[in-house]
């Protein structure tokens, strides 16, 4: 994790890595239940090891990039801002699928920052990884805004 003191502290470079998480099928089938996102792929174990080329359930694409989010506020902290919000991403590749069961983490580095009238827009490239996979689920883009603490 990289911690700045402030704002004015942001800088380019690595954030490092999280640590390992099980994406598991109760996981998955809550993020089907939020989403209304009930494809077998993603809810039918038995039908998924069966006809699947996975041989199991798969997590959503939209899960694997809602992680991205998670990873980066455990990556990056600036102390004495008021908040973060999430500006949205300018790129993103899903390109392996994250089977029940895997053990995922998050790589970040920050790629830009922005100074704003109020604030800093920064950008996150974040990464997440599947352990033992060559290729990673998600690779993003994000964006964020820090603003300042208000007093």
């Amino acid at each position: 994790m990289a911690a700045f003191t402030d704002i004015e502290a942001v800088r380019v470079g690595d954030l490092g890595t999280t640590e390992w998480e099980v994406v598991d099928q109760a996981r998955i089938l809550a993020f089907a239940d939020v989403t209304g996102d009930r494809q077998w792929i993603h809810v039918d174990a038995g039908r998924a090891r069966s006809e699947s080329p996975f041989g199991t359930t798969v997590a959503h694409g939209a899960l694997t990039l809602a992680l991205c989010t998670t990873f980066v506020t455990r990556l990056l902290r600036v102390e004495h801002s008021g908040m973060t919000v999430n500006a949205g991403f300018n790129k993103v590749r899903l390109r392996t699928p994250v089977p029940a069961g895997s053990r995922v983490r998050g790589r970040g580095a920050v790629t830009g920052v922005v100074e704003l009238l109020r604030g800093i827009q920064v950008t996150v490239r974040i990464t997440v990884e599947v352990d033992g996979s060559a290729v990673p689920a998600c690779q993003a883009e994000q964006v964020l805004l820090i603003l300042p603490a208000f007093t």
